[in-house]
């Protein structure tokens, strides 16, 4: 399958371009029925992921939901996969490098996030994405197009040349306004470091909390030219 070219369900052909002006509902529906069991979401646990791993819990349980472990990740991320697996009865797959962090930075005389983080994110972040999405076409992104200006034009679904396959994603009209409004109204589980001044939320030694207010990936790689890991970009 390819992003280009239009394609048909029960809602009928749709071409990428339909699909941006559908809701995120909706949309997730079409996914569904184009790409299951072919269909992936990563998660980092942000509020947006927990959105639609809520709206596929009633659509389709079945769409493999996994976790990218990096072995740096806050406990309060980490007991998101309780809390989540318990509230939707599913199974949340936890996909870690292949070193572990003890490994990782005896190879490296110390923690790389401290001098190169694009390189840190690439082998912690990227290559294990890389081999989680073997044998899929298409996997789901909780992307909004007002996180940051490198956002504002990502489509509904778009090719991603970096992983080769399909990628969604859902949300890109909805606001940070939205997100927590459908979390309030359906008691979605949300780690609760964002009630701590954490908008967008990584790994621990490169995320740190913001004011109110502040550009929401603003606390991200601090001191570096860097706002994204590279699964986006």
């Amino acid at each position: 399958m390819s992003a280009s070219t239009t394609k048909s369900s029960s809602l009928g052909t749709v071409s990428p371009h339909d699909l941006d002006n559908m809701s995120a509902y909706t949309i997730l529906q079409w996914s569904v029925e184009t790409y299951f069991p072919r269909l992936t979401v990563a998660t980092a646990f942000g509020p947006e992921s927990c959105c639609i791993i809520h709206m596929l819990a009633e659509i389709e349980p079945q769409v493999r939901i996994f976790n990218l472990d990096t072995g740096y990740q806050f406990p309060e991320t980490l007991d998101m996969y309780r809390r989540m697996q318990e509230r939707y009865g599913i199974e949340i797959e936890r996909v870690q490098p292949q070193q572990s962090v003890q490994e990782f930075e005896s190879e490296h005389e110390g923690p790389l996030y401290k001098s190169s983080p694009d390189k840190c994110c690439h082998q912690r972040k990227v290559i294990p994405l890389q081999d989680a999405l073997q044998g899929y076409d298409a996997w789901i992104s909780g992307i909004r197009r007002d996180q940051s200006p490198f956002r504002k034009d990502t489509p509904a679904l778009t090719r991603d040349k970096k992983f080769n396959l399909d990628k969604i994603s859902p949300l890109i009209h909805w606001t940070k306004k939205d997100v927590w409004d459908f979390v309030s109204k359906h008691d979605i589980p949300y780690n609760p470091l964002h009630d701590q001044g954490y908008p967008s939320i990584g790994c621990w030694p490169c995320t740190r909390s913001v004011e109110e207010g502040t550009d929401e990936r603003a606390g991200r790689w601090v001191g570096f030219n860097k706002t994204e890991c590279g699964l986006h970009s």
